[in-house]
């Protein structure tokens, strides 16, 4: 059963909407369960996807890619998840991809946003410490 936003800000809304009907549905799918999921945090447009940020900080979002939509963990690399297997090569980011609204499991990522909450690292002030990634308590 998909989760119903009742929080999805306009801009994640629109970008949302401008998609074509298949995508629309994973996109719709994938921003309700991050807005259940993560009901404190900060969503907007950034570098042109809807990314959610805790005290200034990212920790997940979605962009459309050549192989589907990716759903990406900022910290996601240290989550010890088997499914986030796509790593970023230069810092902690974890993604999985999505051809299908019917390939999303929302008990995953459900699991997966408990962990983004306990493990981050601080992008939010990276370029002030020179590309240099500090883990947060």
């Amino acid at each position: 059963m998909a989760l119903q936003s009742t929080k999805m800000v306009p801009e994640i809304q629109a970008y949302n909407e401008r998609q074509t009907m298949d995508d629309k549905a994973i996109c719709n799918l994938l921003a309700a369960t991050i807005d259940g999921g993560l009901s404190e945090a900060e969503s907007k447009i950034w570098h042109a996807h809807p990314v959610w940020f805790l005290d200034g900080n990212p920790i997940v979002g979605y962009s459309k890619q050549k192989a589907g939509w990716r759903l990406m963990f900022w910290s996601g690399a240290d989550f010890e998840e088997e499914k986030l297997n796509v790593r970023g090569k230069k810092f902690k980011d974890a993604s999985i991809f999505y051809t299908t609204a019917g390939d999303i499991n929302t008990k995953d990522i459900e699991r997966w946003l408990k962990k983004s909450r306990a493990i981050q690292w601080d992008y939010k002030n990276i370029v002030k410490r020179k590309g240099q990634l500090v883990k947060l308590q």
